[in-house]
């Protein structure tokens, strides 16, 4: 019995051979691969034709490891649950900022959880991306002080950190939209419906949301309900609700829902058990995802940019790893209310 002959591995092809093979200087092909603003188009086409017949592969953790940290062409982004549409928004965004520049999103899902997000960060670092885009588990400040220190820019998306670049949303605007249009639709009995108020963001839409029945005269203890929930799950924490509000025969007539997917939820365990919406309840989301407007009834909804935050995050990830004139921002953006098909006055105003 003979045994197979193996035949060797192929050389790997070298930067040199692209060269040779395009007919430019070794330089220019690098210039190519880190700074292709600085190669001629002609010159461009030729290198990219003998990389492609070559087969050449770069080789980046060399390349990273020589130029150091600023050359690394791919980005970390951290998130905190990769199946809700809000994260798969802000993901477009975040790439849309890197392709603009070069780069790439490496996505991370820490599923809410501190130990998965510790060991990603580990794993980003010993990469040696260019730097981390993170919405954090929890204010873990110091653990990402020390990423600092070791020279990987960190940028927070919907948490701020003194110190740290930081993109945020005006939650406390956003929940003051929604219940002044359910005031000013005539609600007086308001149920806000969240999962845990740890959540910053959460938080703040529950103070926007008092702050709302204080300019409109109202005492927020008196017309407003929280119903928390520890469930993780949007849509769970939607249908949870629904059930107290039926089950217990809560006297409300709308809902300020703390995201979309609570909504829709709701919605969905509401009209189930042979309620109408808005005819019986009216609700508002927040997000506007791209399933509030295809709803079966189209909903109201808080909306944020969150296209907008992923790609200004990334853009300030950049500029923190590559100028070192960079100074740290904090950007709030705004919300805007956009009414639908799911808030009306009230049964008993009709």
């Amino acid at each position: 019995m003979h045994a197979e002959k193996i035949p060797p591995a192929p050389s790997r092809v070298t930067i040199r051979d692209v060269a040779r093979a395009a007919g430019v200087a070794v330089g220019t092909v690098s210039n190519l691969l880190n700074a292709p603003d600085r190669v001629t188009p002609d010159k461009r086409r030729r290198i990219e034709a003998a990389i492609q017949e070559l087969g050449y592969v770069r080789n980046v953790g060399a390349a990273t490891t020589r130029a150091g940290r600023s050359a690394a062409r791919t980005i970390g982004l951290v998130v905190v649950d990769v199946a809700n549409p809000f994260f798969t928004e802000v993901t477009r965004g975040a790439e849309d900022a890197a392709n603009a520049a070069g780069r790439l999103v490496i996505l991370c899902n820490s599923d809410s959880d501190s130990s998965k997000e510790r060991r990603y960060l580990q794993v980003l670092e010993e990469q040696r991306v260019l730097g981390a885009l993170i919405s954090p588990v929890a204010s873990d400040r110091r653990r990402l002080v020390s990423l600092r220190e070791r020279g990987m820019a960190v940028v927070l998306l919907e948490r701020q950190h003194r110190g740290f670049c930081s993109v945020t949303v005006d939650s406390v605007q956003g929940g003051d939209q929604a219940v002044s249009h359910l005031l000013d639709l005539g609600h007086r009995h308001i149920a806000f419906v969240s999962s845990r108020l740890s959540v910053p963001q959460f938080s703040n839409r529950l103070k926007g949301a008092r702050e709302a029945c204080r300019r409109a005269g109202f005492n927020p203890d008196t017309v407003l309900v929280h119903l928390e929930s520890p469930h993780l799950d949007g849509r769970s924490v939607g249908r949870q609700a629904a059930r107290r509000i039926l089950d217990e025969q809560l006297p409300v007539t709308a809902v300020f829902a703390a995201a979309d997917l609570i909504a829709l939820g709701l919605i969905n365990e509401l009209m189930s058990s042979g309620l109408s919406v808005p005819g019986d309840i009216s609700v508002v989301g927040y997000d506007d995802i791209a399933d509030a407007a295809h709803a079966p009834v189209p909903l109201t909804t808080v909306r944020q940019p969150m296209r907008e935050l992923g790609r200004l995050g990334n853009e300030l990830l950049i500029a923190e790893a590559t100028d070192l004139r960079h100074r740290h921002r904090q950007h709030v953006l705004g919300t805007e209310l956009i009414v639908r098909g799911t808030t009306a006055t009230p049964a008993t105003a009709r």
